[in-house]
């Protein structure tokens, strides 16, 4: 009788004395912490694992690319770019590494492959900023593997989880170069060690009980089960001890079992409420953001660039998943109109103005990209035009001061304006700027964005 007491105290953590408010605090700051890793497996599920779904794009392993840039059409992921034509691969790192092929690029076009790990990390970069347009070889490692470089190998990279994503982008001139952009598609290559090496490779990583994702996974405590599911191939990080101890006080963590129905209705209601609570720590963050306080350069990096910066990695991902590092893409978003009103395209028509030699200074591009404010995604419109950009620059009318005004409408503008028009939906929306391979000037803050202006 005593042993089932002591284990009911373990199992129910309203027996094992945790208050009501510590259990808000922690919950709270558990969803933070998972949100991430949820959304993420959201992706390689519909990605690599069920083969079903309209976003399938093939087994572990193997580099799968998108013929063309993203359309409406397109939902794997919250606001997509539609510059570069999207190549993924999905890498099972558990019982080899990886080895990913980059080919030889022409030196006026930009590549990347950003590698992101479970936590949504970018944890490294192949391509033009990281390593020239040369292409080359490389193996991506997960924790447990310690061989040595293989010839012909340019790095070995690790990544502290088993699985990770490699997510390409190509850089499109125009509509024409799409066939050059699909052989350059075809050159990414993935393939085990073993097989690179033409050994024999060691033997696979035992069959995964992949949980189906539900449709309240990410806004509610049905997350906690798959957060623990998912910290079995992420070994933790010793920086992270304590606030893993404290998770456990809720059964969240590596080895735990998170059983809502479990806990008393006091505690139920406590979880619920802290998960609540991170929508006070979003507003503070956006406001940031809509005031240019804070960039996409302070929520998207490498575990030691964030420093454990939890709710940056959040709203990262709830903004824009596998947003880039800094160094790669500066992304700058409009929420809000320059008066600080949400933008909404029912209601008004805005501009956006570029002084003559006031454009980002940049090393590859730039863009201005349409999402709908409520599902996220491209806006679909007469033109199946979804953003303007500065390889469209000779295309557009400029002032007789050499300005450039964008026109950001419901309604079709005139004539005249019509090359510098981007449709918004009959409702709410919002852009994101980016610039790629951002020049110092934006990189430091010197260049400042223009405000979307009412009209």
């Amino acid at each position: 009788m005593g042993s089932a007491t002591s284990e009911a105290k373990i199992n129910n953590p309203s027996a094992s004395g945790i208050s009501a408010s510590d259990a808000r605090a922690i919950a709270k700051e558990a969803y933070i912490y998972g949100f991430p890793m949820v959304v993420n497996y959201r992706t390689m599920y519909k990605q690599a694992i069920d083969k079903k779904s309209p976003d399938y794009r093939g087994d572990f392993n193997t580099v799968n690319s998108s013929k063309s840039v993203a359309t409406p059409e397109d939902k794997f992921v919250v606001t997509p770019n539609s510059d570069t034509p999207y190549s993924y691969v999905w890498m099972d790192l558990r019982a080899e590494p990886v080895v990913i092929t980059m080919p030889k690029m022409e030196p006026n076009r930009y590549y990347t492959a950003q590698l992101v790990d479970l936590y949504t990390y970018n944890f490294a970069y192949l391509g033009t900023r990281a390593f020239g347009n040369d292409g080359g070889i490389f193996v991506i490692a997960g924790p447990d593997w310690n061989g040595p470089t293989p010839a012909g190998v340019k790095v070995v990279i690790r990544t502290e989880t088993q699985f990770a994503y490699g997510l390409f982008r190509t850089q499109l001139f125009n509509p024409a170069d799409l066939a050059n952009v699909n052989k350059i598609q075809a050159g990414y290559q993935a393939e085990p060690l073993g097989s690179f090496l033409h050994k024999p490779s060691p033997p696979r990583a035992v069959g995964v009980d992949w949980p189906t994702p539900s449709d309240d996974m990410s806004t509610s405590s049905s997350m906690f089960p798959l957060v623990n599911f998912l910290f079995q191939f992420c070994p933790p990080n010793t920086s992270e001890k304590d606030l893993l101890a404290r998770f456990a006080k809720l059964n969240i963590g590596p080895g735990q079992t998170f059983e809502f129905s479990k806990f008393s209705p006091e505690i139920q209601q406590a979880i619920n409420d802290g998960i609540k609570d991170s929508d006070a720590d979003l507003a503070v963050v956006m406001k940031k953001i809509n005031t240019d306080e804070i960039s996409s350069g302070d929520l998207f990096g490498t575990r030691d660039f964030l420093k454990d910066n939890y709710l940056y990695r959040y709203v990262g991902a709830k903004l824009g998943l596998y947003g880039n590092s800094k160094q790669d893409a500066l992304y700058f978003g409009y929420f809000v109109d320059a008066g600080h009103q949400p933008l909404n395209a029912s209601k008004s028509s805005y501009e956006l103005h570029f002084g003559k030699d006031q454009l980002p200074p940049n090393n590859a591009f730039w863009s201005l990209t349409m999402y709908d404010g409520k599902s996220q995604l491209l806006v679909a419109n007469p033109l199946n035009r979804y953003l303007l950009n500065s390889t469209n620059l000779s295309s557009y009318e400029y002032g007789s001061d050499g300005s450039l005004t964008l026109y950001v409408s419901h309604n079709k503008p005139a004539a005249v304006k019509e090359s510098n028009w981007l449709p918004a939906p009959d409702g709410p929306f919002y852009c994101v700027f980016r610039v790629y391979l951002p020049g110092e000037a934006v990189l430091n803050g010197s260049w400042k964005k223009p405000q979307l202006q009412p009209v």
